[in-house]
């Protein structure tokens, strides 16, 4: 991989990766002026970066097979997840406990992510949320992003995404 396919693999910024490397932080070949990434490795240094780290982390999605491969992922890497298809009681779970992040759909039936994103952030306006969709460029999505900044997977994703957006937030703090 070049350095620009894994800043968007990483989605992160080519700035960010230069970072990186300075630190020696990421694992890289150089050849001639430039550095190469092996995806295997990218992958392997992901999952060591993120294992260790254990996160609290709320799923709130309708749809059972998003729900089953967070929960795979997220056990996997020893965080701790609870998952709900619900909306109102997603939003009951995060007034209540203390989650490290949480991960909401963007469309669902009753209680849409962008009213729930907007009243947890009268709330617990720190808490980071990724908003989850299929529908980036809808009114749901504008609407969200008039209320505050948040991170977006858009659907489909792999895995590898999620491990992505969970290590990002993790080593931000």
């Amino acid at each position: 991989m070049t350095l620009e396919e894994v800043a968007d693999y990483l989605r992160v910024t080519k700035k960010t990766v230069y970072r990186l490397l300075e630190k020696r932080r990421i694992p890289a070949t150089k050849v001639g002026h430039q550095y190469r990434f092996d995806k295997q490795m990218i992958d392997g240094w992901l999952k060591q970066n993120t294992t260790g780290i254990q996160a609290n982390i709320l799923v709130v999605d309708d749809d059972e097979t998003i729900c089953a491969l967070f929960k795979d992922t997220m056990e996997e890497l020893g965080h701790t997840v609870t998952i709900t298809s619900d909306s109102l009681k997603g939003f009951e779970l995060a007034k209540e406990r203390s989650y490290n992040l949480v991960f909401l759909d963007l469309k669902m039936p009753g209680f849409d992510g962008a009213e729930f994103f907007k009243q947890i952030r009268e709330i617990k306006p720190d808490l980071p949320v990724t908003i989850i969709t299929g529908y980036p460029d809808s009114d749901l999505m504008m609407k969200a992003l008039s209320i505050g900044p948040f991170g977006v997977i858009k659907k489909p994703f792999t895995s590898q995404e999620i491990i992505t957006v969970i290590n990002t937030y993790l080593n931000a703090k």
